[in-house]
């Protein structure tokens, strides 16, 4: 059978479905399951995603020859819906081609409308239409946008505007107007004309007048924007695999830019900020789609609700308001019923929150795109507890309706009241994106690390800014509203934003920014709430939000539907009480280490380190145990009950001993022995590669008086707390093993040390002895180890150094390389590599439990708190995860979603 790579759609009926999405891309499936489901759609067809792979290996000669009979036959059945013509001068067929991936990258990629234009067929749309404005307008648009998008008309340098607004504002300027509705007809020809010039100036090519030409150029123009800049960050940061490809959507025109009976609009079916259950949006009167989100003009409201707010908001007046602003409800009574109702269907349909694009053409409701809508995390867990209440979905579907990672958001610092009181108000604008950040102004996305904090200032953003709206604190825009490119893609971050401050005026050539005649420049602190949309001069203190009942409500359903715990790494009581609060089952990684930086302690710690025999350094260790007991009572106490994994000393002792000449001198003053000594042993303990040198087991093997001291320690705060009531449960973890006898030594040692506890104190607790798998050859020799340790906690930071030969710390300068040209998928650093270490994970998993069947098998890596990495770990049947106190909720609900994927299989 050929393969089919074109899919239509039209008037009710589709060749494709909502379940298609891999196939047809998204917005491809949901355009056909509209179609299924009676909702006002314009006629279509989809090249599929299989296409766009073809693409990228085949090239644009090659892919146009495979798509040619399909393409055509394709045009000939919207020319048939629509009873237009492509290509024809009198009745012309004109179209958009959009692209469309199978996960949501709004804005990414690109887009161009009005295909078909050229200088005879305008003459028909002007005639068809009786509207000579609206069809030169659609003109300038097209050659506009086609002379960006396919034709790589781009700014000379970043302070340059587009060359095409460049020409627009000369042409206003002449004219002494300041919107593009106020140029009339031969305004717009001349646009035409210019544009037409500055696109032969630049390429050396004239712009083309065949509509087929130009619907080519567009769909492989499209199929190109998969590989831009901007998709490829999008794409990293959201996980989305570069080998998914795009599909492409040609469809018929609709006009919202027809005059004042039509006009086009952005909706959501509940608020993507709040997760309030009120349909909102923004809309434009006489306008086109990327006129609402560009923020040039001030879009109005959906509902009057959101108009009254809108107004309270901005100051502006009831009269005003309803003269200059009104809202789609007010303005257009019927098409607002119409799209209203269209709204609610969709919901149900989706059983999910809906993003919807729509436009309407001389008073005629039509829906060009709907998809799941991008949301905040609390927005997230309200929508969803909110669909659980009114009986949509079940409490297992919310937890597959949450992206764990973005429950990260509301575990963050907002504005401190009392210091917000006091904060100086600069301007206001629309809350885009809850949340508050403080940082240094800057003006230019390729500048967003210039500063350690920065808060991005731009009159509106554009897809080129991805980059830098990354890496900034918060984004704050001048123009835009809502739905604007600004507003969506913080959202989808999870990045404070403050749009529309219409207050801002800036110059990007002085980089300063105007706020009522005073001057803001580069560098200065500045402090918005995206919550409220006030933007503050300083920087403003902040404290952690209080987690309302929907986030405990999630968090119950996720204990209801997960097999594995989720501990946490922590290694003060204070970070195991916030990981307790947070439902952490215990503690899966403390390290000792850790406690001997605070306080005096360093100082008995590098006595112990000096110590020229066994006996110093156990005179030295004596000092240390009542800390190391008082510390380990404070962690038994919080995880009263839970588990609590407990480290033996792992890193080198170099790291422990100063290395400044005054640090050493310090410290040789201390300890009463000379300079020269201090220098002598610190040299002594250099190492070459000291990842790979004397730490770890090795340092309890070669000095057994440590792994001493350590154990009396954690079993005689067991022993103490038992006493109070509190039920400690220490498991004492060896670390960096390579071999089992290394395991057995410091086995034997401490399990001499508990019993000599035992007798000393007339009591005992239960204990487990078990190894952290860290070194390949201990995943490899598992079973053996197996036979020795009552539990194995993959380290897998170090598993992952090793089996990769990377270093963390020198990884930073190749990793970037590396993903950028897809050697690497993803940072193994930060998502378990399953192919390689993940093999090395399971077979160590599966060799230790032949040994051992009810082996207690955890991990303690990084990788803990990443849901890719914690469903792998559920997978190969770990008993538990552990993280990060702040990422204990993320692994909580990853573990429950890999669990109940399981089910549904």
């Amino acid at each position: 059978m050929a393969v089919k790579r074109v899919y239509t759609f039209g008037n009710g009926k589709a060749e494709g479905r909502v379940d298609m999405k891999n196939l047809l891309g998204g917005k491809g499936a949901n355009l056909a399951e509209m179609n299924l489901i009676g909702v006002p759609v314009p006629p279509g067809f989809t090249i599929t995603t299989d296409a766009c792979i073809e693409y990228n290996k085949l090239g644009k000669d090659a892919i146009v020859d495979l798509l040619k009979a399909e393409v055509e036959a394709a045009v000939k059945n919207v020319e048939a819906l629509t009873n237009t013509s492509f290509g024809d001068k009198n009745n012309p067929l004109l179209v958009s081609v959009r692209s469309g991936a199978r996960a949501s990258m709004p804005g990414m990629m690109d887009t161009v409308l009005n295909l078909g234009l050229n200088d005879d067929s305008v003459a028909g749309i002007a005639a068809k239409s009786n509207n000579d404005r609206f069809a030169w307008d659609s003109y300038r648009r097209f050659v506009q946008m086609y002379g960006d998008v396919v034709l790589g008309m781009k700014p000379e340098s970043k302070e340059e505007i587009d060359p095409f607004e460049r020409i627009m504002e000369e042409v206003k300027e002449r004219k002494g107007v300041d919107l593009d509705t106020d140029l009339d007809v031969e305004d717009l020809k001349e646009l035409v004309t210019l544009f037409k010039l500055a696109v032969k100036e630049q390429t050396g090519h004239d712009f083309p007048e065949s509509a087929w030409e130009q619907l080519w150029g567009a769909v492989t123009a499209v199929f190109d924007s998969w590989n831009t800049d901007r998709a490829k960050i999008y794409r990293r940061m959201e996980g989305i695999p570069d080998e998914w490809g795009t599909a492409v959507n040609v469809q018929a025109m609709v006009y919202g830019n027809m005059g004042d009976n039509s006009a086009t609009g952005v909706a959501f079916t509940r608020d993507a900020g709040t997760g309030e259950n009120i349909f909102n949006g923004e809309y434009l009167i006489n306008a086109q789609g990327e006129d609402v989100v560009a923020g040039i003009r001030t879009p109005q409201q959906i509902t009057k609700e959101g108009s009254l707010r809108w107004a309270e908001l901005q100051g502006v007046t009831e009269e005003d308001r309803v003269d200059m602003y009104p809202s789609l409800e007010e303005a257009m009574p019927k098409v607002y019923k119409e799209l209203d109702a269209v709204q609610k269907k969709l919901e149900h349909h989706y059983k999910d929150m809906q993003d919807l694009e729509f436009t309407v053409q001389d008073g005629k409701l039509w829906l060009l795109q709907t998809r799941n809508g991008k949301r905040t995390g609390a927005a997230m867990v309200k929508i969803a507890m909110d669909m659980y209440r009114e009986k949509i979905i079940d409490d297992k579907m919310v937890l597959m309706r949450i992206e764990a990672n973005k429950l990260d958001e509301l575990l963050h610092p907002v504005f401190d009241l009392d210091a917000i009181t006091s904060a100086q108000e600069l301007a206001r604008g629309l809350p885009a994106s809850p949340g508050a950040a403080s940082g240094q102004i800057v003006f230019f996305a390729d500048e967003a690390k210039k500063y350690p904090v920065t808060i991005l200032v731009r009159t509106e953003t554009s897809p080129e800014d991805l980059e830098g709206m990354v890496v900034a604190k918060g984004i704050l825009t001048a123009r835009g509203g809502m739905t604007s490119h600004a507003a969506v893609v913080a959202r989808g971050m999870g990045k404070c934003c403050v749009s529309g401050a219409g207050a801002l005026k800036i110059d990007y050539k002085e980089r300063v920014m105007r706020i009522d005649g005073k001057v803001y420049k580069e560098g200065d602190w500045i402090s918005l709430n995206g919550s409220t949309g006030k933007v503050y001069g300083g920087s403003v203190k902040t404290t952690q939000p209080d987690l309302d009942g929907d986030f405990g409500h999630i968090m119950d359903f996720a204990t209801k539907h997960t097999r594995m715990n989720v501990r946490t790494n922590a290694d003060t009581p204070k970070d195991a009480r916030v990981a307790r609060d947070f439902g952490a089952q215990g503690i899966g990684l403390c390290r000792t280490e850790h406690m001997f930086f605070e306080g005096g302690r360093i100082k008995s710690v590098r006595e112990m380190i000096l110590s020229s025999d066994e006996n110093g350094r156990r005179a030295a260790l004596d000092k240390l145990l009542p800390y190391q007991r008082e510390d380990f009572e404070g962690i038994f106490e919080a995880m009263d009950g839970y588990s609590v994994t407990i480290r033996l000393l792992d890193p080198p002792l170099h790291e422990f001993v100063p290395h400044t000449e005054a640090a050493q001198q310090d410290m040789a003053t201390e300890m009463g022995i000379s300079l020269a000594e201090v220098k002598t042993k610190i040299s002594d303990l250099e190492e070459i590669n000291p990842m790979l040198g004397h730490r770890g087991c090795r340092l309890g093997n070669t000095y057994p008086e440590i792994t001493e001291m350590q154990t009396r320690a954690i079993i005689e705060a067991a022993i103490n707390l038992k006493k109070k009531g509190v039920i400690a449960k220490p498991e004492i973890m060896v670390p960096l093993i390579g071999t089992v006898e290394e395991l057995k030594m410091q086995n034997d040692i401490i399990r001499k040390t508990a019993d000599l506890v035992f007798a000393e104190k007339g009591d005992k607790v239960d204990y487990l002895v078990g190894t952290m798998i860290e070194i390949p050859r201990a995943a490899l020799l598992a079973d053996k180890v197996a036979e020795v340790a009552e539990f194995f906690s993959f380290g897998t930071n170090d598993l992952t150094q090793m089996a990769f030969g990377y270093s963390r710390d020198d990884a930073n300068k190749f990793l970037p390389v590396y993903l950028e040209k897809g050697i690497l998928k993803t940072d193994p650093f930060q998502v378990l590599d399953q192919e390689g270490v993940g093999q090395l994970v399971e077979m160590g998993t599966q060799r230790g439990r032949f040994t051992k069947p009810d082996l207690k098998v955890g991990i303690c890596g990084e990788h803990g708190g990443e849901p890719k990495s914690v469903e792998f770990c559920d997978s190969v049947g770990m008993n538990y995860v552990s993280c990060s106190p702040f990422r204990v909720p993320i692994a909580r609900v990853a573990a429950a979603q890999a669990n109940i994927k399981k089910d549904l299989k």
